[in-house]
């Protein structure tokens, strides 16, 4: 199948790093329909990217809300049949709710309880939901890909070395979050190992986004080619991993 005649579905995708994943992916040629919590959110991405001679379609999905990816099962279902690529890029940062004024970065005793539900919600238990609920769809397409945006941070491998380059950044529930997702990904990926899908963990990198901040080392247009590159790998590329580009990263 040419990458044309694919249909991909891309969470949180009205900006940031799911909008430049949804450019990514549109000029290839592929059919994308962006997932956005607002309506009209999403309306004004497909506008942005019409002026950039790329068609894509917009449906209103916050992952949270069951009524949302009901619809959106049912409107892929109904238009198209199958989902080819399946994008998990939705997701929160909520740690700084808890910051204080004073004191080290590390607050992972203070991390309220409500903090880690809302952060898991989006980030894991929705996320999962969304996955299994399109699975049915993404059977019927003759190669799926499964993208979790993922992040370094969930990297227990890392975080547990005191020499690494994340060693200091302990924002607990949503470094545990996408510790989470990851497993996720392993655990599907093996499920399906004998099946034409695969399901990878991607860390787009330090992007300047609304999450990101202003300090970030990427732009955002560099941020979403991880995400594409998983999207559209053939059928001798990984599956079950975690990745920065074309670098695997430690679990």
């Amino acid at each position: 199948m040419s990458q044309s005649d694919k249909i991909a579905l891309i969470t949180g995708g009205n900006r940031g790093l799911g909008f430049e994943t949804a450019r990514a992916l549109g000029e290839l040629g592929i059919t994308v329909i962006i997932g956005a919590r607002d309506q009209a959110a999403g309306e004004e991405a497909v506008a942005n990217l019409a002026a950039k001679g790329i068609t894509t379609e917009a449906v209103q999905l916050e992952i949270t809300n069951p009524e949302h990816r009901k619809q959106v099962l049912s409107y892929l279902s109904d238009k198209y049949g199958r989902l080819d690529i399946l994008v998990n890029n939705a997701g929160v940062f909520l740690d700084k709710d808890n910051a204080s004024a004073a004191g080290p970065a590390n607050r992972t005793s203070e991390t309220s309880e409500e903090i880690l539900r809302r952060t898991f919600d989006t980030n894991f238990f929705a996320t999962v939901a969304l996955t299994q609920e399109l699975l049915p769809l993404l059977k019927k397409a003759p190669s799926a890909r499964i993208v979790n945006l993922s992040s370094i941070l969930g990297s227990l491998t890392l975080h547990s070395d005191p020499t690494s380059p994340i060693a200091d950044s302990k924002a607990f529930a949503y470094n545990a979050s996408k510790t989470a997702l990851n497993a996720f990904t392993v655990h599907l990926a093996h499920e399906l190992k004998s099946t034409a899908i695969k399901v990878n963990s991607a860390h787009p990198g330090w992007v300047r986004t609304a999450m990101g901040g202003e300090n970030a080392t990427l732009a955002p247009e560099e941020g979403g080619r991880t995400s594409a590159r998983l999207a559209t790998l053939d059928d001798s590329g990984p599956t079950g991993g975690y990745f920065h580009l074309d670098q695997s990263l430690p679990w």
